[in-house]
Formats: C-alpha cells, sequence, structure tokens
C-alpha cells in the first residue's frame, strides 16, 4: 500500500470518529482532504469510504443521526440530511 493509501484510510478513521464525537465540520474536512488526495494520485477510494461519505455536501454519514436508511426493491436507498440519494443494489 502506498502512502496515498494510507493517508486515505487514516483520514477515513479520522472522519469516523470525529462524526462520532459530534465534530461533523470537522469530519467534513477530513472527507474533503481524503478526496483531493485520492484524485491527485488517481486513486479510488474504499468502497467503504464510499459509501458512507454524501457525495453532494462531503458529510460523513452515520445512520439514525445524519442519514435515513431504507430498503426498496432490491436497493439501499440513503438519504442525507442535505437531500441527496445514494443507492447500493443488493441481493438477499
Amino acid at each position: 500500500m502506498d502512502i496515498a493509501a494510507e493517508r486515505i484510510e487514516r483520514l477515513h478513521d479520522l472522519a469516523r470518529a470525529a462524526a462520532a464525537a459530534g465534530e461533523d465540520d470537522r469530519a467534513r474536512e477530513y472527507v474533503r482532504l481524503a478526496r483531493r488526495i485520492a484524485e491527485r494520485n488517481r486513486l479510488s477510494l474504499p468502497r467503504e469510504f464510499r459509501r458512507f461519505t454524501c457525495d453532494r455536501c462531503d458529510a460523513y454519514l452515520r445512520p439514525g443521526k445524519n442519514a435515513r436508511v431504507r430498503v426498496q426493491d432490491g436497493h439501499i436507498v440513503l438519504t442525507c440530511d442535505c437531500g441527496a440519494h445514494a443507492r447500493y443494489p443488493y441481493e438477499d
């Protein structure tokens, strides 16, 4: 694993911890920084990171706190407080 990937993983852990502590602005900055590092180094973000961040407002999503989770017709629908929707397929 190269330095950029390690940095992204570390920022993911920091964003999760900041969101759990209620520091949403700090978590948002960690998400933005991780995305910028991934873009500059042409890396894709890990799946767990992509699933728990909002594409529109860069918030770290915590179901029940700042995100709503619903199951519809073979999809999981995540709705952020900003109104953005993300749909992910699942199989039974």
